[in-house]
């Protein structure tokens, strides 16, 4: 790939397919080579979808010939492993569905494919999107395209890894507690999780039903628009769908944020952050102000100290449910060798999921167990319902609350593989927006040590234009989302 390749956009890429200066399939073939040049470097990449990618790409060059091509037809992207991708193996990088090859699409998937989209590969993932640095895949670690001895983060690394080393354009992750935007600001890429219920969940693998969210990572504000265009809106397939009208995404995308109040919530310059960190996104948050944003600081949000404890209940709990399903009886991995079902069933489990995975099923289990479920998941729930209340208050006096995506920049591979709640409160800025159900964005920020700093954008429900707004403008002024890796 040349580095005209690797500078892109979706926007400017279209713009050339338009034009027909460059063709879906000589697109698609300079980005499968790219993954074959570099993966084995950033290890981004799960399955290559070679063939059907190309066979994608001349369908596009037939739609762009017929004048019908959306802004994604021809447009090469990776799928995070744990959606559903009709014939083509859904991992979720564990070994309990190492060869689980789904039968169905899920809607974001049929989506793109209507839209002509071309999915080069699935990209790799912490095992069952559990964890917060793509070392907990079963197969392999994804490294940080900035400084391979560093993590990506997690759980949608492999999407923000790929997406950052330019091999692909764009690729969808999904965020249970920080699993779009940490990698985001990870990565220096822009990470969008959506409101709960935006976009459908049908197809999507589940960890924890009531805090999953797809959502797009990119390489700007205007990409993340375009994507959000074809993937939004209500899906019947998913009982969790909003049924709202879908705005086109990219209109009111302009250059100053004249007449926005933007609120910076105290509780999230926490102990521990980097003084970098805090540099960085305190310089952001004035670029704001530049471009005629109201900025106010000390905004308070008391009950954010508790989210992660909430959010370490809610979601094991939801685990706990959803991967029973895993038996061995009906798909995926299968341990027969043994003397009764019932041995079969617990030998599955036991060599079919990994260490973080059973931590959180434990978790769950005992959350949810007879004497603790009112102790623990009772509490945690109506907690859940004070933070909620207390974005709805905030977000009646702002457009937008700005704070870090995550405390720190990058951290070493295996650096916390030891200390699980280390890793966990690597998230402890994300977490909240998913107990809140609000959408949220991540967007480069700046640098600390050569290593990317992203800042988060929280919006009320629904309120994903405003967020594209603010960081669409921000990124006019800067040139921190240009920046690219050397790989």
């Amino acid at each position: 790939m040349t580095d005209n390749y690797a500078d892109l956009t979706i926007r400017s890429a279209h713009e050339l397919l338009k034009a027909k200066k460059l063709s879906s399939v000589e697109l698609t073939k300079a980005y499968l080579a790219r993954i074959k040049k570099i993966d084995q470097r950033v290890r981004a990449v799960v399955t290559v979808t070679e063939d059907s990618a190309l066979q994608q790409a001349r369908k596009a060059d037939e739609l762009i010939a017929s004048g019908k091509a959306d802004h994604l037809t021809g447009i090469p992207m990776l799928i995070k492993d744990n959606i559903c991708t009709s014939g083509v193996k859904t991992t979720c990088s564990s070994k309990m569905l190492e060869n689980f090859v789904p039968p169905y699409n899920a809607t974001v998937v049929e989506k793109l494919n209507h839209a002509g989209a071309v999915m080069i590969g699935k990209a790799n993932m912490d095992e069952f999107a559990m964890g917060s640095s793509t070392e907990n895949s079963a197969f392999f670690t994804t490294h940080n395209p900035w400084d391979p001895s560093r993590v990506p983060g997690g759980s949608s690394g492999g999407s923000a890894a790929g997406v950052a080393a330019s091999e692909a354009l764009y690729a969808l992750g999904s965020d249970t507690g920080g699993s779009i935007r940490q990698p985001a600001g990870f990565c220096n890429v822009t990470g969008l999780k959506p409101t709960y219920g935006r976009v459908s969940r049908y197809g999507l693998v589940a960890f924890a039903s009531s805090l999953d969210q797809i959502g797009p990572l990119t390489k700007d504000a205007l990409d993340s628009a375009l994507v959000m265009n074809v993937i939004a809106g209500y899906d019947p397939r998913d009982s969790t769908s909003a049924p709202e009208p879908v705005p086109d995404y990219t209109k009111g995308l302009t250059a100053d944020l004249k007449g926005m109040k933007i609120g910076i919530p105290q509780e999230y310059f926490v102990e521990g952050m980097q003084s970098e960190v805090e540099v960085a996104i305190k310089d952001a948050i004035r670029k704001l102000e530049e471009l005629g944003a109201k900025v106010e600081w000390g905004v308070s949000l008391p009950h954010t100290r508790h989210a992660l404890a909430v959010y370490y209940i809610i979601a094991p709990s939801e685990a706990s449910a959803n991967l029973a399903r895993y038996d061995g009886a009906k798909y995926g991995f299968s341990y027969k060798d043994t003397g009764s079902m019932w041995e079969g069933m617990e030998k599955t489990k036991q060599f079919g999921f990994g260490a973080e995975v059973k931590r959180r099923i434990m978790l769950g289990t005992y959350a949810l167990s007879s004497g603790y479920y009112d102790a623990y998941y009772l509490k945690a729930q109506k907690v859940r319902t004070l933070i909620r209340h207390e974005f709805d208050q905030a977000f009646e006096k702002y457009d937008a609350l700005v704070t870090p995506t995550s405390p720190t920049v990058p951290f070493r591979i295996g650096e916390k593989a030891d200390n699980p709640l280390q890793m966990y409160l690597s998230d402890v800025c994300t977490l909240p927006i998913n107990i809140a159900g609000v959408p949220a964005i991540s967007i480069p920020a700046g640098f600390g040590g050569g290593l990317p700093i992203g800042m988060q954008v929280i919006g009320k429900p629904f309120s994903e234009p405003t967020l594209l707004k603010i960081s669409y403008a921000y990124q006019q002024v800067t040139d921190w989302h240009k920046r690219k890796p050397r790989v």
